[in-house]
């Protein structure tokens, strides 16, 4: 069975949702592929990213309406084992370099290994993984070699596939992440438990 997720680096619920579904793989075994796919939620941030006070007031409308999202993420986290630290995060990145690393790493065997590393480093380090040093040390925590990684990164490489890969999504319809495809068919939006993701992949794998 192939799993394509869509998924953006800055979406906390994306990271949620990656430990719900590795749980729902060990439930049900078999030969399933997992592929990370692009989808940026702020396809229009700056390269160089923008206070993350400034971006939640201008997305929640006051860093209090995200208080509460935040008390939900990090209850969420301490049932998944994920120690959220958002006090640490001092910037909202733009991903499209992260969502290269990520197709990168896809080719040489090492994607999941990268996408942990990134939720990881921005999630509970608070570092920005919109600097290309920065993303080649993470990568090089996901096994894949820096001075590869930072080559690549400042090339144009893989640069045409994100975009390409990003536009299916939106045909698709996505308007939000994390967003999973099970076998081209079954669509599941959001973190949902596992639970549903077991459900899912047994109707996928019997249909």
């Amino acid at each position: 069975m192939q799993i394509d997720i869509y998924s953006d680096i800055v979406c906390p619920w994306c990271y949620v949702g990656k430990r719900r579904l590795e749980r729902a793989l060990t439930s049900v075994g078999g030969d399933i592929h997992v592929t990370w796919r692009p989808f940026q939620l702020n396809p229009t941030m700056p390269l160089g990213g923008m206070d993350r006070s400034t971006y939640l007031k201008a997305k929640f409308g006051s860093l209090e309406a995200f208080g509460h999202m935040e008390e939900q993420l990090l209850t969420a986290g301490t049932e998944e084992r994920i120690p959220f630290a958002f006090e640490k995060i001092q910037r909202t990145p733009n991903t499209f370099a992260a969502h290269r690393l990520v197709w990168y790493a896809e080719q040489l065997g090492r994607q999941d290994s990268a996408v942990e590393s990134l939720f990881q480093g921005y999630f509970t380090e608070g570092v920005d993984i919109g600097s290309m040093s920065v993303l080649g040390q993470l990568a090089g925590r996901a096994g894949l070699d820096v001075a590869a990684v930072e080559s690549f990164l400042h090339s144009e490489d893989g640069t045409a596939e994100v975009k390409a890969e990003e536009a299916v999504g939106r045909r698709l319809g996505i308007r939000g992440v994390p967003y999973f495809v099970l076998n081209g068919s079954i669509a599941i939006s959001g973190a949902q438990t596992s639970d549903i993701f077991v459900s899912a992949m047994k109707k996928a794998l019997t249909g």
